[in-house]
């Protein structure tokens, strides 16, 4: 495992553990615009990691957002 690896899975835990979804989906996108420059550069091993980072959170942001939301429509529904 590279440095880069441990560093991210720290903020990826520590994100999840602090409960904002929102910030890893930025941190999914800010993974993809990291990445595009290696790619250029030829440098395919941490770029594709950076891709399957960036694909991770990106998930887990959308998987989160999908049961908020569908919790919050149950809510609502329970109300009436």
């Amino acid at each position: 495992m590279k440095p880069q690896d441990i560093i991210f899975f720290i903020i990826f835990f520590g994100l999840i553990s602090q409960r904002k979804f929102e910030w890893l989906a930025v941190l999914g996108l800010f993974c993809i615009v990291l990445s595009i420059p290696l790619f250029s550069l030829w440098i395919f091993f941490t770029a594709e990691r950076l891709t399957w980072y960036a694909a991770l959170c990106i998930a887990v942001s959308a998987i989160h957002l999908l049961i908020s939301l569908r919790h919050n429509e149950y809510l609502e529904r329970k109300d009436i």
